[in-house]
């Protein structure tokens, strides 16, 4: 199998054993810091809207998100005296492990082009910053009953209400705008589907920058468990503002409003909005370096 990596025309490295185990132990380190206390918490069943959602909605279990992979195309140096990733897709011969490109199901090929275009197509577009956060009132606008029932709305419906109208709608996210509720619906300005999800796709959008996330970890231990680390860390800063600008009131969580009913408030949502979609785009580029070198890989290592 190693011949592969002498054949192939791709970008490959090689790690001695000091390294990688560094790199392994400094992902588990900075996600422990997080994660740790999370399942503490949650085994005791105190909520945390945001880590809650981070692993509900995006269905990646906290103990997948911890091991750390090299991705392809990297051999690590093994005397065997250290303990190697746990997934069946790292071989090991010789004294080198390597991610074996054979074993990626050649089903799914079709969907990582569709994220990979998905991707190049959202980060050649121009980024639009005018929904302030909206998407969060739209999903409780008269409804019968909200999604996060553990979180208190800050504000009375009459006003959610009354805010909601005097506001244009204009989310770009399918995943957003399927949950507004029926009545909210026909107030956005674009009328999304699964169909248009693609071209609607554009990189302003804080939940487009979330599931920069989602594109990674679908992508798991194919790429590295650093680009997906990373991925999380902006998600979670991400789903911070868009609960900070909702009509839920987390200060509990020490997740301050912004108050985008007001002029201030909508200011200080768009200054977050630009710094969130700055730190987005280089992300964004290397899913796209680290999808297209996954194709690559696998198209060779299939003929």
């Amino acid at each position: 199998m190693l011949n592969i990596y002498e054949e192939i025309s791709i970008q490959e490295s090689e790690l001695g054993e000091s390294e990688w185990i560094a790199l392994k132990n400094r992902h588990e380190e900075v996600l422990s810091l997080i994660l740790d206390p999370y399942l503490e918490k949650r085994s005791r069943q105190v909520k945390d809207p945001v880590l809650d959602f981070l692993f509900e909605y995006y269905p990646f279990r906290p103990s997948h998100l911890k091991r750390w992979s090299p991705g392809l195309g990297v051999k690590l140096i093994t005397n065997g005296s250290a303990s190697l990733p746990e997934f069946s897709e790292l071989v090991v011969e010789n004294g080198v492990a390597f991610i074996n490109p054979v074993l990626f199901p050649a089903k799914r090929l079709k969907s990582v082009q569709w994220t990979l275009e998905l991707l190049k197509d959202s980060f050649q577009k121009k980024p639009l910053f005018g929904c302030f956060g909206m998407h969060e009132w739209a999903m409780v606008y008269r409804a019968d009953e909200v999604r996060h029932g553990q979180v208190p709305m800050r504000l009375p419906e009459e006003e959610i209400i009354e805010f909601v109208e005097s506001r244009p709608l204009v989310c770009t996210h399918f995943d957003a705008f399927r949950f507004f509720t029926e009545k909210a619906r026909p107030l956005n300005k674009h009328q999304l589907n699964r169909d248009i999800f693609r071209k609607m796709e554009q990189p302003g959008c804080i939940h487009t920058n979330m599931d920069l996330y989602k594109w990674s970890y679908k992508l798991y231990p194919w790429i590295s468990g650093e680009l997906i680390r990373e991925t999380f860390l902006n998600a979670v800063e991400a789903r911070k503002v868009d609960m900070q600008a909702s009509p839920y009131d987390a200060a509990e969580f020490g997740l301050y409003p912004i108050k985008i009913e007001t002029e201030e408030g909508r200011t200080i949502y768009l200054e977050k909005q630009m710094e969130i979609y700055k730190r987005s785009m280089p992300l964004r580029k290397k899913l796209i370096d680290a999808y297209e070198q996954v194709i690559q890989w696998v198209t060779f290592a299939g003929k």
